[in-house]
């Protein structure tokens, strides 16, 4: 059974993909790029993945960086003068008391990454929110491919105000600032492990200050799709869980409630095709070339 088809119609807004899989390319493409960088997305796009997956994270000087965490990241991180980052380090860089400026002039690309050791070495910094949807959308118009994106906002209470934005209105209202000027509301996915930013972005768009097509995904570790709905106070578009807690139980009921199910992440192609036998709908993946035969050009 391949991953189900997804039709993004009626009470989901999701634009139809008939006959095709729904590949995520984690970070971009974390397995052979550097995580979150514009090589990352560029090849994740040229091998056919229909979904580029990223995160935000916000800078001093107000501008939205894609970047897993808010601050530089010791395992691959190197500083203006080519030193690489320590790990005692890595707090005294935290991005919302960089300018973009700043973090611009950091490398995230050329030590490579251990925990990846097919990834490729080369020059790449933290871009712009804006930049890697305007790579997007000028892909798309190029081959007039169907291109979604999936930001997840990198939120934790505890960092309000220290790595983020004290709100997450503050947080979320800067994000879809950008969003709305690049990329049509239907194609993009919000995600985040952060339910208060959720519960903002679900009344928002109720209140119409949000275009109310944007799909919303509740990121979870090993919550259940029922209490998910339960602790959020409403059905989200999706329910995406680590990949090793879903079960065929978990899958079916979010269908029957409503929900997609999208896990997280997946890397081996034996994974993803016991996820695709249970009924998911997704699977972000770091290697989309390890399931070249979900890939197939949208057209």
């Amino acid at each position: 059974m391949k991953i189900g088809v997804i039709c993004f119609l009626g009470m989901l807004n999701f634009v139809t993909m008939a006959q095709m899989p729904f590949i995520q390319g984690h970070r971009g493409f974390r397995g052979l790029y550097p995580e979150n960088t514009l090589p990352a997305f560029e090849h994740a796009l040229e091998a056919g993945v229909q979904v580029l997956e990223m995160d935000v994270c916000i800078s001093a000087d107000g501008k939205v960086v894609v970047s897993h965490e808010p601050y530089m990241n010791s395992l691959y991180s190197s500083k203006p003068d080519g030193k690489p980052v320590e790990k005692e380090e890595e707090k005294i860089f935290n991005l919302y008391q960089m300018t973009y400026r700043e973090i611009k002039k950091f490398d995230t690309g050329k030590r490579g990454n251990a925990s990846f050791p097919e990834q490729i070495k080369m020059e790449a910094h933290k871009p712009l929110l804006s930049e890697v949807l305007s790579l997007g959308e000028a892909f798309r118009k190029k081959h007039q491919r169907i291109i979604y994106y999936n930001i997840e906002i990198k939120s934790v209470e505890a960092e309000y105000g220290i790595s983020q934005p004290k709100t997450v209105e503050e947080f979320s209202e800067m994000v879809w600032k950008v969003i709305k000027k690049h990329v049509k509301p239907e194609f993009i996915i919000l995600q985040s492990f952060d339910f208060q930013v959720l519960k903002y972005w679900n009344k928002a768009m109720n209140d119409g200050k949000i275009a109310p097509k944007v799909m919303l995904s509740a990121l979870v570790s090993r919550k259940s799709p029922e209490n998910t709905i339960k602790d959020l106070g409403f059905t989200p578009a999706i329910y995406s869980p680590n990949y090793q807690a879903v079960t065929q139980d978990f899958v079916e009921f979010s269908h029957k409630s409503g929900m997609k199910v999208v896990p997280w992440t997946a890397n081996e192609a034996n994974i993803i095709s016991l996820l695709s036998d249970m009924g998911v709908d997704a699977v972000i993946t770091d290697y989309p070339n390890r399931v070249p035969h979900y890939l197939k050009s949208v057209h």
